[in-house]
């Protein structure tokens, strides 16, 4: 069975939103809807000073609380371990959102419903290779995605050799791992 995943190696990442806007295109999302989000953090000590562009996104967690709290059952987790949103069933109550420690779903006023990162998972069912435009758009190569269950794939083999962890460690057993 796969279960996909993605590593962020936000040391290689120069926060140049071109994964934001392949999404956004993907999606055929308004510009102010996104699936990636970005935050800034300062490490060091003046005068040696980094600044570290973290791209958020769903972290597709095997243990997702925007699941367990959605009264419609419109949030639902795919066999290959996607978390998705029905957006049939999505009343719009927002309960997902809030329920999500990530904050990273957001609302459709055109549709009332919630959304979110699919993997684009469109591309994947429509037979074409199975990758996600953000990870083709980043001009950096610091995306990968891959099957987490393949000890042998270049996603499983870059999370063991550059040690990434999920960026919240096991609090919801993410699919989306950080090397920082």
């Amino acid at each position: 069975m796969t279960r996909y995943g993605m590593l962020i190696d936000t040391k290689n990442c120069i926060g140049c939103y071109a994964c934001r806007a392949a999404c956004q295109r993907q999606n055929g999302l308004d510009p102010e809807i996104d699936y990636i989000r970005y935050e800034e953090r300062e490490t060091g000590t003046f005068p040696v000073v980094h600044v570290e562009s973290v791209p958020l996104q769903c972290m597709h967690c095997e243990d997702a609380p925007c699941v367990s709290i959605c009264p419609t059952g419109a949030s639902y987790i795919t066999e290959d371990g996607i978390v998705r949103v029905d957006e049939n069933k999505c009343i719009g109550c927002r309960y997902c959102m809030a329920a999500c420690p990530y904050q990273v779903r957001v609302h459709n006023t055109k549709t009332g419903a919630v959304e979110k990162c699919r993997f684009c998972t469109v591309e994947a069912y429509e037979g074409r290779a199975v990758t996600c435009s953000c990870v083709e758009a980043c001009v950096t190569g610091c995306r990968i995605f891959g099957d987490l269950d393949d000890p042998e794939g270049e996603l499983s083999r870059a999370i063991v050799e550059k040690n990434a962890l999920p960026i919240s460690g096991d609090l919801t057993k993410a699919k989306i791992f950080y090397v920082r």
